[in-house]
């Protein structure tokens, strides 16, 4: 089976100019990019945590697995250059062929598009459910890497797109903020980022966290997805709480100086959307600005990985 799915990854895996040796040899070989620094990023999905293998279809588990290491990378503003990839199936599944290749179908044309090369990896069969570890590696620009402890008092606090209501489809289907990234860093010169999976105020503590801050959150100003407001209105929530909370959006948390996130909003140079939603504090904490101006405490809620 391994044999076979080699060789159809051969046939169809698209080149990548830093890839000397790939799939077929014991292991990868990579030039060194042409400027920057390597970064590396790894993640591992699982059947029942991460998606659900009985409803959702196989090209689209290999979409998110690869998905979410390219969000890592656009979080650090890297380009990425290749990802390794290594399967666990089910030896439950009725055939484990065609469930490996369902998978690579959702990976290689995400993986054309952001030109990350699948260099290589391991398949096996096992008695435990569905999991697949995708390792990224990519390069930082002229610009450096975008780290989580850049963040300083007075900078206002920006997302791209829309937050909330990911379990409706969006934690499948998102597009990874890679572009975005890079675009906003080596124009602009972000002075922190990360990339919103755990969802926005859990993400934003860890952020203020690593640079030794709090922040205030404008509520009116957090952009709600039309999933979320659906989901809000379906239980009776509240939507705000979703775009708080929910996580997997896979947008991107940004802070910059405040001169440099006004000019930022008035380009608006992505085509997601950017939108400032609050600005960093000097004291440690979390707090939320209703539209009366009353400042309260917000709980750093969301995804708590076990």
């Amino acid at each position: 089976m391994e044999r076979e799915l080699v060789d159809w990854l051969l046939a169809n895996l698209p080149p990548h100019p830093l890839l000397r040796i790939g799939i077929g040899d014991d292991a990868a070989v990579l030039e060194r990019a042409p400027e920057g620094e390597l970064v590396v990023t790894t993640d591992s999905l699982g059947d029942g945590v991460h998606f659900d293998l009985a409803r959702h279809e196989p090209r689209w588990i290999g979409y998110k697995c690869l998905a979410v290491n390219l969000s890592d990378l656009a979080a650090m503003a890297a380009e990425p250059i290749a990802g390794v990839v290594s399967l666990m199936l089910p030896r439950s599944h009725p055939n484990v062929r065609v469930l490996a290749q369902g998978l690579y179908e959702g990976m290689l044309p995400l993986a054309e598009r952001f030109g990350c090369s699948i260099a290589g990896g391991d398949t096996n069969v096992w008695d435990g459910p569905l999991t697949v570890c995708v390792t990224a590696l990519g390069h930082t620009t002229l610009s450096g890497p975008l780290t989580r402890s850049g963040a300083r008092p007075g900078d206002a606090i920006l997302v791209t797109g829309e937050l909330g209501g990911s379990i409706t489809g969006h934690h499948l289907t998102f597009t990874p903020r890679v572009e975005e990234a890079l675009l906003l860093h080596d124009r602009y010169g972000l002075s922190a980022g990360m990339d919103i999976s755990d969802g926005l105020a859990l993400d934003l503590s860890r952020l203020c966290q690593a640079s030794g801050c709090g922040a205030v959150i404008d509520a009116a100003e957090v952009p709600v997805s039309p999933a979320a407001e659906q989901l809000a209105q379906a239980a009776g929530g509240d939507a705000l709480s979703h775009a708080l909370a929910d996580g997997e959006d896979f947008e991107l948390l940004l802070t910059a100086p405040r001169p440099v996130a006004d000019r930022m909003i008035r380009e608006q140079p992505v085509a997601c959307g950017l939108t400032i939603i609050g600005e960093v504090e000097p004291s440690p904490g979390l707090r939320r600005r209703d539209r009366q101006g009353v400042v309260s405490r917000l709980e750093p809620q969301g995804y708590w990985h076990s």
